[in-house]
């Protein structure tokens, strides 16, 4: 990962990375499953989206398995496990490359914001050949509050001396989203497992596929010379 001083971003990029970078629902979904299986339990798509989606491990493993909460962080890391042993064959999504080379010939900072713990967002990032663009790796779980609250959107722009109103987010889950949307941040949601009603509903500004969305390259071009500007 690339050590960036302190400074005045001329842009921020801030990057959620499950399901927003890398497409990691299924993989997710089959490690807990495994996990709940091991318990005698069961784990469905609405059970997932309703409790996993966008989470910390600690309000899931209170959401999944209320029963046994001395074994919570034990599970969690097996769970973690289970999901880094999938983990070998992750792809960036569509356009992500391109936005990184965009970033990198126009002066703005990168930053990876997070509710993975730091080994899983490690190796993910290692795997898509991005480990050494990034500026910035947030864990909420390192910070007094994870998403939904705002602060580890603030976080990421405090490390970098980045503005909100010169910067942006990405982000694939209602969690998300409302954590850089209190945070200030023009937020642009990657449509996924949830339907587009529910990501606008938790307030995003824009629904795009991929990287390659031509609403988000227009934005970018403007929000850029606006900057610039001042």
């Amino acid at each position: 990962m690339k050590q960036t001083a302190m400074r005045q971003a001329d842009f921020t990029l801030l990057f959620d990375l499950d399901g927003t970078l890398t497409d990691t629902d299924e993989l997710h979904f089959h490690a807990f499953r495994a996990l709940l299986a091991e318990h005698g339990r069961e784990l469905d798509h609405d059970s997932y989206l309703r409790h996993v989606h966008g989470s910390t491990n600690e309000a899931i493993m209170r959401a999944l398995l209320p029963d046994i909460p001395e074994r919570h962080q034990e599970l969690a890391e097996r769970k973690e496990k289970l999901f880094r042993a999938s983990a070998s064959r992750l792809r960036p999504t569509p356009g992500a490359l391109r936005l990184f080379d965009w970033a990198q010939a126009n002066g703005a900072a990168i930053a990876i914001v997070t509710n993975a713990p730091r080994a899983n967002a490690a190796l993910m990032l290692d795997r898509l050949g991005l480990a050494s663009r990034v500026d910035a790796l947030v864990i909420g779980d390192e910070l007094a509050y994870g998403k939904p609250h705002p602060l580890p959107y603030l976080a990421g722009l405090a490390r970098l001396g980045g503005r909100a109103e010169r910067a942006c987010a990405f982000e694939d889950s209602p969690s998300g989203i409302r954590a850089a949307r209190q945070a200030g941040l023009h937020t642009f949601a990657i449509a996924g497992m949830l339907p587009e009603a529910a990501l606008r509903e938790a307030g995003a500004d824009a629904v795009i596929a991929d990287f390659n969305a031509p609403e988000l390259w227009r934005w970018l071009e403007q929000a850029y010379i606006r900057a610039s500007q001042t």
